[in-house]
């Protein structure tokens, strides 16, 4: 059985004693039903993970962390995911599995065929809701890096900057474009841009090839938005990753 892994916001270092929030302290011992003496591991994002050992008294939890060890779990791939956002759970799995296979940071994109619609108070909402997922997918598949959930952005706006930025671009075009094994290793961070329920808008799609985004074909069968960009991703750390 793995050693149960938590995420929290404070510095961590061998000795230190650190109080577990309640949320986390919640999930230890209620629902992994954990007891004090129990081996645990902590993290906060710097890279690192501390052992420790559980203690409790009542509904409060704490650990003593003693060694740090630093395992390499990133992947060598820097990918970036710009999502069109799709609804419900649908993002939130995407955003999940994204996490698992190594993204390192993914910007949600409003697009023209977005069916959700956010004002600016409920998309900050749904971006804390999408970090909490992110951490949680941290806690589940060993990395002790989170990536950043950026806030929602237009397509356009953000468009403007990614086309600055100096990376590889690829735009999931279900219609036609390379093919994965056809493409050399890219050196640096990699944008991966994918639709939303709808697909492209036309015009968007135009705009992201002169932006410098190369059209990707993932086979020649259409895939929904929640796995576009996961089997793409998965595919490119197969080919040119850790896989």
């Amino acid at each position: 059985m793995s050693v149960p892994r938590f995420y929290v916001e404070a510095a961590l270092a061998p000795g230190a004693r650190i109080v577990l929030p309640e949320a986390v302290a919640r999930h230890a011992l209620g629902a992994l039903r954990l007891k004090p003496g129990a081996a645990v591991m902590l993290f906060n994002g710097d890279g690192g993970e501390y052992a420790g050992v559980l203690e409790a008294k009542g509904k409060a939890a704490w650990v003593e962390c003693r060694e740090r060890q630093a395992p390499q779990r990133e992947s060598p791939l820097e990918i970036w995911l710009a999502q069109g956002i799709s609804a419900g759970e649908r993002m939130d799995y995407t955003i999940q599995k994204a996490v698992e296979l190594g993204v390192a940071g993914i910007v949600p994109l409003a697009m023209r065929r977005s069916v959700v619609k956010l004002d600016a108070e409920r998309a900050e909402k749904r971006r804390r809701h999408w970090q909490g997922i992110a951490v949680s997918a941290c806690e589940q598949s060993g990395r002790n890096r989170v990536p950043e959930v950026r806030p929602l952005v237009g397509f356009t706006s953000w468009l403007a900057e990614a086309k600055s930025e100096d990376a590889t671009r690829f735009l999931l075009d279900p219609e036609g474009g390379s093919r994965l094994a056809e493409l050399a290793r890219p050196g640096g961070r990699v944008w991966l841009l994918a639709g939303p329920e709808g697909g492209f808008d036309p015009a968007e799609a135009e705009l992201a090839r002169l932006a410098g985004f190369r059209p990707l074909r993932l086979g020649p069968r259409i895939l929904r938005t929640e796995t576009a960009a996961l089997a793409a991703m998965a595919a490119m750390q197969a080919v040119w990753g850790d896989f």
